[in-house]
């Protein structure tokens, strides 16, 4: 293995593949390690903003293949019921992730990525090499290691990243259901200690995935229980409920959801996606972030094997100014709308001045939104 030109991934979730679509696109070899088997169901609002689709061309990802929802309108109400509606300055796509990440791995193989599925056990770094060892006895040496192994993993625990050991007080709730819901709408519906985003991906499935505090959970025994004593308490929801059907034989849940500060370089591995960092789920850009910073990230270790940065600790540094550059300010943004809509008085009040002044919606929904990536950057 040529060592020199070669880059580990941890993780092959969103991120991950796309940064081994990337890098093996411009003649890197590029090895992705990724625990779980392919393709799998993920807690996910399923929405991609329009942002990045001229970097998915340039990838020669075509999208339209997936039979995507087209989106372009957005309800937001409170946990009372009361409704604001407008349109999304960008708009966006509906797909699941189980079918995103299928597609994505097979263009990574396309591609000449090498795919292993097992747990990474050890990273070292020593004399500016990484070694990477993982459950299968498999032993990779490269000189540049991406971190895309999603919200919370055992290599956080091991990296002691500052995150990880603090609690956090988020559970999340996804399922996929069938039912009448319009093609074009993403709506993010309030209750009391949570929201709830509710959008139509491929195949004509209603994605429904909800953010809860543990304070708030934590009094019911299921989360049946917690839908029919909380969640539905907003009339909304309680009428997707009531005429939805879930396909999932359970809905899937991930606790300790941290919406944290994280390092975006930890022990010289560079971190994309969740890894690096979470924006509150009612922003709707989760995803256009992840693909956004493999984009990010690829770019500058490009200019890292062609010379054009000289340094590793020069590559660091330009890698979390320009993270912090188009990301830190959305993330801020989510978490101040976050804290806002689990106080109730904040909430209502923060309706009834979108209600009387509703072009400030969409102002506020470009500020956890990026432009446009222009194509002629890459």
């Amino acid at each position: 293995m040529n060592t020199a030109k070669t880059v580990a991934i941890i993780g092959g979730g969103l991120a991950g593949l796309t940064a081994a679509i990337h890098l093996s696109k411009i003649g890197l070899k590029v090895i992705v390690i990724e625990k779980n088997e392919f393709p799998k169901h993920k807690v996910c609002g399923e929405y991609i903003s329009n942002e990045i689709m001229s970097y998915l061309d340039w990838l020669s990802i075509d999208i339209s293949e997936l039979k995507p929802t087209h989106i372009s309108k957005l309800d937001f109400s409170t946990s009372d019921g009361k409704m604001v509606h407008c349109d999304l300055p960008l708009g966006g796509f509906g797909v699941s992730r189980y079918t995103l990440d299928a597609f994505l791995l097979r263009k990574a193989i396309e591609n000449g990525c090498e795919i292993i599925q097992g747990n990474v056990e050890n990273v070292v770094f020593e004399d500016d090499i990484f070694t990477v060892s993982t459950s299968n006895n498999r032993i990779i040496t490269s000189r540049i290691v991406i971190g895309a192994f999603g919200k919370r993993s055992n290599i956080d625990h091991e990296l002691k990243r500052q995150f990880i050991q603090k609690k956090s007080h988020w559970l999340a709730v996804k399922a996929h259901y069938s039912g009448e819901f319009p093609d074009n709408l993403v709506a993010l519906h309030n209750f009391e200690g949570g929201y709830c985003g509710v959008s139509k991906v491929e195949n004509n499935k209603i994605n429904i995935c909800y953010l809860a505090s543990y304070e708030s959970f934590k009094k019911y025994k299921s989360i049946d229980d917690y839908q029919n004593q909380i969640v539905i308490k907003n009339p909304h929801l309680k009428l997707i409920f009531d005429k939805c059907k879930m396909l999932f034989e359970a809905p899937l849940t991930i606790s300790q959801v941290s919406f944290g500060k994280k390092a975006t370089v930890e022990n010289h591995i560079l971190m994309i996606g969740d890894t690096a960092g979470l924006i509150h789920p009612l922003c709707g850009n989760g995803m256009a972030m992840a693909i956004h910073s493999a984009k990010i990230v690829s770019e500058l270790i490009s200019d890292f094997y062609t010379n054009k940065i000289k340094t590793r600790d020069e590559l660091e540094k330009m890698y979390v100014n320009e993270w912090e550059e188009n990301f830190e300010k959305r993330l801020r943004i989510g978490r101040i709308l976050g804290f806002i809509l689990q106080k109730q008085k904040l909430s209502t009040i923060l309706m009834k001045i979108m209600i009387k002044f509703p072009k400030l919606l969409p102002i506020i929904i470009k500020q956890t939104h990026g432009q446009l990536i222009d194509i002629d950057e890459l």
